[in-house]
């Protein structure tokens, strides 16, 4: 599953008895030589969907981490683009990474459910942080976006279709739970990751009652499984009011 520059087991194992935070700085410098990083089939595929409704003025990564989602705005964006993030260490390789020509990113460091701006942004994405926050902090969350977007103002992220009860997958998600349900019982600052902790549907409810809009699109490029459904959608929640025109069609 790794790279040869990527982490020893040893140093995950640090970092997941570490907290959420520290463990993120400790695991930065080589985040990206592992498979928690958003491959790139799926930023390029975010990009191309954007580029269809853009161009945007501001955009957010939130939680950017070393900064993967941050390629992804400036190719859409043609004004401001920021990254926030509450690890040091992933803001710190963030900024040293190489990047295309595009708008002057900005650095935050912050929590995602408590954002120091105001209204000011026309797009907001997210990759692959989502099993760091409970399901009792979602509310919160989709508050503080809904905070930041301009009216008319979209919040973008990729769901990956979950894994069948019983398939290979499933059981390992399951497990790695399990793990961490157990760590976090028996040590304290808890390492705060569950991938199956976020229902799609508990998504979508909180989403709408944060006072956003919420569409999806399939992502043509990652096929159908078995029953038709679309292996990875694109969610696009809109802060209503004055602005851009909806995001394009929806499927389900």
């Amino acid at each position: 599953m790794f790279s040869p520059e990527g982490p020893r087991l040893r140093e995950l194992a640090v970092q997941a008895l570490s907290s959420v935070e520290h463990g993120y700085d400790l695991l930065a410098p080589k985040f990206d030589h592992t498979p928690f990083r958003t491959p790139d089939s799926v930023l390029d595929a975010t990009t191309e969907a954007l580029r269809s409704s853009g161009p945007f003025d501001a955009g957010l990564d939130l939680c950017c981490g070393t900064g993967a989602g941050i390629d992804v705005l400036r190719q859409v964006c043609r004004g401001s683009v920021t990254g926030v993030d509450f690890s040091t260490g992933m803001l710190t390789v963030a900024r040293e990474r190489a990047r295309p020509q595009g708008p002057a990113v900005g650095w935050v460091r912050a929590d995602a459910r408590a954002l120091p701006f105001g209204p000011v942004f026309d797009l907001v994405v997210s990759f692959g942080a989502f099993g760091h926050f409970l399901p009792r902090e979602l509310p919160g969350l989709f508050t503080q976006v809904h905070s930041v977007l301009r009216p008319g103002g979209r919040f973008v992220f990729p769901v990956v279709a979950p894994p069948r009860p019983g398939s290979l997958t499933y059981g390992m998600l399951l497990g790695f739970d399990a793990v961490m349900r157990v760590r976090n019982a028996v040590r304290r600052p808890p390492f705060v990751m569950y991938y199956r902790a976020v229902r799609f549907g508990d998504m979508g409810r909180e989403l709408t009652r944060a006072g956003l809009r919420v569409e999806l699109r399939a992502l043509p490029e990652f096929g159908r499984r078995r029953d038709g459904s679309p292996r990875v959608r694109l969610v696009i929640a809109t802060r209503p009011g004055a602005g851009r025109s909806a995001a394009g069609p929806v499927d389900a």
